[in-house]
């Protein structure tokens, strides 16, 4: 899987859960990676995907019950609706 791959993955993952993780509404960051090929998960490529997002604001980090949580940027709905669609 390449950078846009990994990323589309957590995205996709943020809006399949049920409710889908927008703006509020959160999960742990440690349940983006659940489903991830093994060989995936905790490689360097793959924190910098999703360090990439934060950076962009497509997710947000929040630091919860001892934990960091995140959920996708509702302002940012448009593109990241666009960024799947590519």
């Amino acid at each position: 899987m390449d950078k846009i791959s990994i990323q589309k993955f957590f995205i996709r993952k943020l809006k399949d859960f049920s409710p889908p993780k927008w703006g509020a509404s959160h999960t742990e960051e440690r349940n983006l990676f659940k489903g991830l090929p093994k060989h995936l998960v905790g490689r360097k490529e793959t924190k910098d995907a999703l360090g990439e997002l934060y950076k962009i604001g497509f997710i947000g980090r929040y630091k919860k019950t001892h934990e960091i949580h995140v959920s996708l940027n509702i302002n940012m709905k448009k593109e990241i609706e666009r960024f799947l669609s590519n």
